[in-house]
């Protein structure tokens, strides 16, 4: 299958840091189609050359596991071209339009890898351009909006111009080996779905932990921060894959509307339930792997003096027959303790304890990274005494050593899902919609109330009203058990 792949944006920090090595890993791994072109547009002077020394010395600077040979780059630069583009010129889209249609390939992957703010420019440009035929597909990289209004806007021009199914919007997160294993694990077994009820689950934990801080991306971080940065998309997806019901088939619009109906089931926040369930902070100054760290504040290019948000942890709860009553915990922030993505699925303890220590539950965790797998803890007697009381011991699936040959990273995967047309692991905009109508509320609480921000070291897990939050319902945070 032929295709053309061009990348809006393509000197940007997204297009050489993550999208040209992912890219790069599958032609390594013979993964990606023959008879590809991939044109990276921007508004430099460049010539195809140039662009392809660009990428080269671009790729000294990511993992040394995935820089390419010599003649790996050699055969893997053959690929590459560019052009230089104003978005807003319509001239320029008539040069890439002649430049695609002349040798007419099967597939035609547009990629908006600039900032949301020019998305409904470029998406009216192409459609004045007649750049959105039936093989066409856009792909949208987040944030996309800042707002439920500026999303709604940023779909409406999506919209005018593609139809649904030619949007790809992308949460790199769904595409994470270990995310895509949550479809089967509840699906493809019978072992959990008879569990995976109130009755049986006590509460369910999702973290998304950074160990660095923002860098040199202050002034980017400061207009977004946390919530809109992790919550309203990664977290929220993770929530509804954890929380769905069992689609109809393995369609992209089958899983696509049960994950809907979960964001709909979400309890709305109130001011009051603001105030009593979300706690939102700020890292100040600590201490990181041995090391002193500057506070949020003092980092390069963060306004004096700014409340955003580098932290929240929140609890909620999805209203219907399976889940009424359980609390989901979402936590997530920069400069914590480790860098750790997981979820952990606490059972609630047998009824009536026989043993001693039995009064201790099991629970599944399902790690996203650093590493990539499943744990199942349980109860077990060491059988050296009579009266030992049980021990906890786990079960543990390590999908990187299971499966070596046929790992791929999450933009590597979804970069050859958005090729291939696979509608799966992308997120609808009535999903993402959702999602901000839900987010909403909690920023304009905090609009209304900046006095509700708490502080935490660096390199701590955030302010302890965060563990206060999970401690009231009688729970406690996965390190803290």
């Amino acid at each position: 299958m032929s295709f053309d792949l061009v990348f809006f944006g393509g000197t940007g920090d997204l297009t050489w840091r993550k999208l040209m090595p992912a890219l790069f890993q599958a032609f390594r791994h013979g993964k990606l189609p023959a008879g590809g072109r991939i044109l990276a547009v921007a508004r430099d002077e460049r010539t195809d050359e140039g662009y392809r020394e660009f990428i080269r010395e671009r790729f000294a600077e990511v993992d040394a596991s995935k820089r390419p040979s010599e003649a790996e780059f050699a055969a893997f630069a053959a690929l590459l071209h560019y052009q230089r583009m104003d978005v807003s010129k319509p001239d320029d889209y008539a040069t890439l339009k002649r430049w695609i249609e002349e040798r007419n390939a099967d597939t035609v992957v547009l990629y908006l890898a600039t900032s949301p703010h020019l998305f409904t420019t470029v998406c009216e440009q192409l459609g004045a351009a007649e750049l959105n035929g039936p093989k066409v597909r856009v792909v949208l990289e987040k944030p996309l909006g800042h707002d439920l209004a500026s999303a709604q806007a940023i779909n409406q021009a999506v919209r005018s111009v593609f139809r649904e199914e030619q949007a790809f919007r992308i949460d790199h997160y769904l595409g994470k080996p270990s995310v895509q294993n949550l479809m089967a694990l509840r699906f493809a077994n019978a072992l959990f779905e008879p569990l995976w009820r109130r009755e049986c689950i006590a509460n369910i934990q999702i973290t998304l932990a950074e160990a660095l801080g923002v860098g040199t991306r202050g002034d980017f971080y400061d207009r977004t921060g946390a919530l809109r940065d992790m919550v309203q998309n990664h977290a929220l997806q993770l929530l509804t894959m954890i929380a769905m019901e069992p689609p109809s088939s393995n369609d992209a619009d089958a899983i696509r509307d049960e994950k809907l109906k979960v964001l709909k089931s979400l309890k709305p926040f109130t001011p009051e339930s603001v105030a009593r369930d979300v706690v939102r902070g700020q890292y100040r100054a600590g201490n990181a792997e041995g090391k002193s760290v500057p506070g949020y504040l003092e980092e390069v290019k963060v306004p004096a003096g700014s409340s955003c948000e580098t932290f929240v942890a929140l609890k909620t709860e999805v209203q219907n027959w399976r889940w009424a009553g359980v609390p989901f915990y979402l936590r997530t922030g920069k400069r914590l303790a480790a860098r750790d993505a997981q979820i952990v699925v606490n059972f609630r303890p047998v009824p009536h304890p026989i043993f001693p220590g039995a009064a201790q539950a099991n629970k599944l965790v399902i790690k996203l990274q650093p590493e990539d797998g499943l744990e199942l803890h349980l109860l077990a007697a060491k059988g050296s005494a009579a009266n030992d009381a049980l021990s906890s011991v786990k079960l543990d699936l390590d999908f990187d050593r299971a499966f070596p040959a046929e790992r791929v990273g999450a933009y590597e995967r979804l970069l050859l899902d958005a090729i291939a047309g696979r509608l799966n692991l992308f997120v609808r905009s009535d999903e993402q919609e959702q999602a901000w109508r839900w987010v909403e509320p909690i920023l304009n609480a905090w609009a209304a109330d900046g006095g509700s921000l708490r502080t935490y070291a660096a390199g701590s897990w955030g302010p302890a009203a965060a563990s206060a939050l999970v401690a009231r319902d009688g729970f406690a945070w996965s390190e803290e058990q």
